[in-house]
């Protein structure tokens, strides 16, 4: 059984929107989004480049974090993100890497 959730940001090319969602499997998450499964925000924005993620054990915090997260002024939600990923390279690949690492399909 997977007790592992995560809360994300995801962003456009240009930077210019940010998307924060919770799952408890980011690949596959992350792939809807690229693959853009679902309409809504996301899709209708472009993002699908992933930013930003955090790693709970508890799906109460994971989701009590979204909303804080949500809240927040665009302004620390980019700061939070650099500190995390000071290039803002697409984190994608890395999840993907580590998912095969540990045997898990993807």
């Amino acid at each position: 059984m997977n007790n592992n959730y995560y809360v994300y940001i995801l962003t456009n090319k240009y930077k210019t929107v940010f998307y924060t969602g919770v799952t408890n499997d980011l690949y596959r998450r992350t792939l809807e989004h690229k693959m853009k499964v679902n309409d809504g925000f996301s899709e209708k924005y472009n993002a699908d480049c992933l930013v930003y993620y955090e790693l709970f054990f508890n799906i109460t915090d994971a989701i009590k974090r979204e909303e804080r997260l949500k809240r927040w002024k665009r302004k620390w939600k980019m700061e939070l993100i650099e500190k995390f990923n000071t290039q803002w390279k697409d984190l994608f690949g890395e999840i993907g890497d580590a998912c095969s690492e540990a045997g898990m399909t993807v």
